[in-house]
């Protein structure tokens, strides 16, 4: 299993824009689309990483308890699907469903989300702000497959709920640690 953390990117990035094909709807979906009241959740993950696997049960949980808060969520896959066909968009499909996922799972086929947002590796989170400024990114948590840690989601919804107390955000944030974005190429 490849250990790839995130690309800490500097708080205050803007957040990208995209228009990608939600996988679950078969319909197009943009950034202002799912932009959320208090801020908006970009998740880069996959079907076959075993560190999203890990915490899919947590990211869909998370995004129901904050969603009703004015959070919006959205999930891009950005694999190379010819050299990995199961993260393809009609496995991305049978896994929203298996998995319940109540946010847009996009599908990044010429990877240039990925490359806008500076992902790295499969989970990859994003906060931003109600102006789509960026105030965290990086962790889930500290949990990752076989560490014996219990998936909670504590670093993402500790940002969140800074948000809805109006608290400032830590400084000190974990990269995410999980399988690389698979580029197409090898690059």
């Amino acid at each position: 299993m490849a250990r790839t953390p995130s690309n800490m990117i500097p708080l205050g990035t803007k957040a990208p824009d995209f228009n990608l094909l939600d996988t679950r709807t078969n319909k197009m979906v943009s950034l202002q689309s799912i932009k959320g009241e208090k801020g908006t959740v970009v998740m880069f993950i996959c079907n076959h990483c075993p560190f999203v696997k890990h915490v899919n049960e947590e990211i869909v949980r998370l995004a129901n308890d904050y969603r009703i808060n004015g959070f919006g969520f959205v999930a891009i896959n950005s694999n190379d699907v010819e050299n990995y066909p199961e993260d393809g968009p009609d496995k991305m499909w049978d896994v929203a469903r298996k998995e319940n996922y109540t946010f847009p799972y996009l599908y990044d086929e010429t990877q240039e989300v990925a490359k806008a947002y500076d992902a790295a590796c499969t989970p990859d989170f994003y906060l931003f702000d109600d102006a789509l400024k960026l105030i965290y990114r990086g962790q889930l948590d500290n949990s990752r497959p076989g560490n014996g840690i219990p998936v909670n989601g504590r670093d993402l919804r500790e940002a969140l709920d800074n948000v809805l107390n109006n608290n400032p955000q830590r400084k000190d944030q974990k990269p995410s640690i999980g399988c690389n974005i698979k580029w197409k190429g090898g690059s």
